[in-house]
């Protein structure tokens, strides 16, 4: 897939997850630390596929280049445009969803406050609210411009969002937001005590996010 960046165009890697008669087209992005083929978004694809809706995972330009830190807002958001625009060419004419874990689903919620991608829906999986430990530096400040419904989940136990009440408050300004809480769960959305591979972790939130998406679609 090519990307239009200020300092010219760059291609970045896609992967499709093809439902049979998809009702609804998921681009999913990966996290500021993982790869788009991190198991956690291979099974959260083909958990979402075997429900109906196709998923298209993608590479931000800094993680094609083999960066390990984002690089600017704007390439993300870029890139952002760019697998809406593929997503529908994918799938015609179903509603284009835009979800991401942590890093990714920030981005794209930056995205849609700004015009850049017009999804039906957005879906956060561990919305990073704010850098751990630091609870003043928060990053919710665009989300009450969206206009769409937006789906948080959330682990009980991730420090991101933590205290709860400053999490409740940020949301509170957002004109449809829902939050579904994995009771245990820290920020990859493990539960101590409960190992379990991330790609079955992945899996099993698909059976939150489609259901959500059902009603909401």
């Amino acid at each position: 897939m090519e990307v239009a960046l200020p300092t010219g165009s760059v291609v970045v890697s896609t992967a499709l997850h093809q439902a049979v008669d998809p009702w609804a087209v998921m681009a999913l992005a990966h996290g500021a630390g993982a790869g788009m083929d991190h198991p956690f978004l291979l099974g959260l694809g083909e958990g979402c596929a075997r429900q109906g809706v196709s998923v298209v995972r993608f590479a931000f330009p800094y993680a094609q280049a083999g960066r390990k830190m984002p690089g600017p807002a704007s390439h993300a958001i870029a890139a952002w445009a760019a697998v809406e625009a593929a997503a529908r060419r994918t799938a015609p004419g179903v509603p284009f969803v835009a979800a991401g874990k942590s890093y990714g689903g920030r981005m794209a919620s930056m995205a849609a406050a700004e015009g850049a991608i017009t999804p039906a829906a957005l879906v956060y999986l561990g919305y990073p609210l704010h850098p751990p430990g630091a609870p003043e530096k928060l990053r919710a400040a665009h989300l009450p411009q969206i206009a769409v419904p937006q789906l948080f989940v959330e682990g009980t136990n991730d420090p991101f969002i933590q205290p709860h009440e400053q999490y409740d408050q940020a949301l509170s300004g957002c004109r449809d937001a829902t939050t579904v809480w994995i009771g245990g769960a820290t920020h990859s959305f493990e539960i101590k005590g409960r190992r379990r591979p991330a790609d079955q972790i992945g899996g099993e939130l698909s059976d939150h996010v489609v259901p959500w998406l059902r009603r909401r679609l």
